[in-house]
């Protein structure tokens, strides 16, 4: 992997284990897979699911001991806490509603929690878990995983670097068309809980896929939201969450933006895009296209920047691992996250400084978008008014 230095903070693969995420869950697979692509985490035990023989049987699925293989949380946190060779992290990969509480039975004895997001249903809950992660010595991680593609760490740098002059407009959405019809009354699991407002939130593709816009315009902008203007809509009949919303968004300093999430969108399957501009030119991001970004200095033609290409600079090189030409996207992205989890555990356990170029999603993301979420549940009952969020 092109992420020097990695070696440098402690040694050995980090013991890891897992709450959620037993056969069958997509979600789940895709932090083992992202946790082994650079050989950092070794997955030791686990609670994979809510009932105690479907725990054992993935337990099984993934070749793991079964003495390490638990029923529920509260058991799994307090033995590996006290066990010789014990969990030094634990990957929480649940619904939504069971994040703060299982967070919270690992944080509180010191074991290093990467969490997939949001961080909460709830912004109660959410307030909660950063005040658990403030009393406590872990590191927290949120797997917002777009942050780590490289391309979005280029476009960061840039901006950072003042290449986008002074940030005036922000365009991000999120579109998607697999809730167009019915498919929670159908037995489909993720469906299920993802439309279920006890288990995903008060927020349907705004707290699913609009966190993650949210979250990406803010990494690479670098800009605080002020104020935001919402109007939320549930078009399948029945549907307790909202399955599309369109948000105008207030930046302190007076950049402006627009943020669009929908799951209703026939013909998009994972359209995430990101638009940028500035007084002194824009760039432009497409997830389904990963390692293009298209920058356009002002009064100069379009220029297409590649991942590993001429052109790009330290940021976007760390967060690659093959040569250019050869895609990078999604998996990588997540494993990004995970390498710089890492590094962050290996840091905190060996007590020394953590290097300034390791940026990952944190804490205060997760309160940031868990309180998006509840603005604009907010603006929108009251006829899309705008409204601040509620930190």
């Amino acid at each position: 992997m092109a992420i020097e230095g990695k070696s440098d903070i402690g040694a050995g693969r980090i013991r890891l284990g897992m709450v959620g995420g037993g056969r069958d869950a997509f979600i789940g697979g895709v932090h083992r897979i992202a946790s082994r692509i650079d050989d950092h985490f070794e997955l030791v035990a686990g609670c994979f699911s809510s009932t105690p023989e479907k725990s054992q049987a993935s337990g099984a699925d993934f070749g793991m001991d079964p003495k390490r293989v638990y029923d529920d949380f509260t058991a799994m946190a307090k033995r590996e806490a006290r066990v010789k060779g014990g969990i030094q992290a634990v990957a929480i990969v649940t619904p939504n509603h069971l994040h703060f509480p299982v967070a919270r039975e690992f944080l509180k004895r010191g074991i290093h929690v990467i969490c997939d997001k949001p961080l909460t249903s709830t912004l109660k809950d959410a307030k909660k878990l950063v005040k658990a992660v403030e009393a406590s010595d872990a590191q927290f991680i949120l797997t917002h995983n777009y942050t780590g593609y490289p391309m979005m760490r280029q476009a960061r740098e840039m901006i950072a670097s003042g290449e986008l002059g002074e940030v005036r407009l922000v365009q991000v959405e999120y579109a998607q068309d697999w809730l167009s019809e019915d498919l929670e009354t159908t037995g489909q699991k993720q469906a299920g809980w993802r439309t279920d407002p006890e288990k995903s939130g008060a927020g349907g593709s705004t707290g699913d896929i609009g966190t993650h816009a949210f979250n990406l315009a803010s990494f690479v902008s670098g800009l605080t939201l002020e104020a935001l203007s919402a109007d939320l809509q549930t078009f399948v009949e029945g549907r307790r969450v909202d399955d599309n919303g369109h948000v105008m968004m207030r930046f302190e300093g007076g950049a402006r933006g627009i943020l669009w999430c929908s799951q209703v969108a026939p013909g998009n399957e994972n359209g995430l895009r990101l638009r940028i501009y500035g007084t002194k030119g824009g760039l432009e991001w497409a997830q389904e296209d990963p390692n293009y970004l298209w920058h356009t200095p002002l009064g100069e033609p379009k220029r297409l920047l590649t991942r590993g290409g001429a052109g790009t600079g330290a940021a976007a090189a760390r967060m690659s691992r093959i040569p250019p030409g050869h895609p990078e996207g999604y998996l990588e992205g997540f494993a990004n996250i995970y390498a710089e989890a890492a590094l962050a555990i290996r840091a905190s356990d060996s007590g020394v400084p953590l290097p300034p170029e390791v940026v990952f999603p944190d804490i205060k993301d997760g309160l940031l978008g868990v309180a998006f979420v509840d603005a604009c549940v907010r603006s929108s009952a009251r006829n899309a008014a705008w409204v601040s969020l509620a930190l």
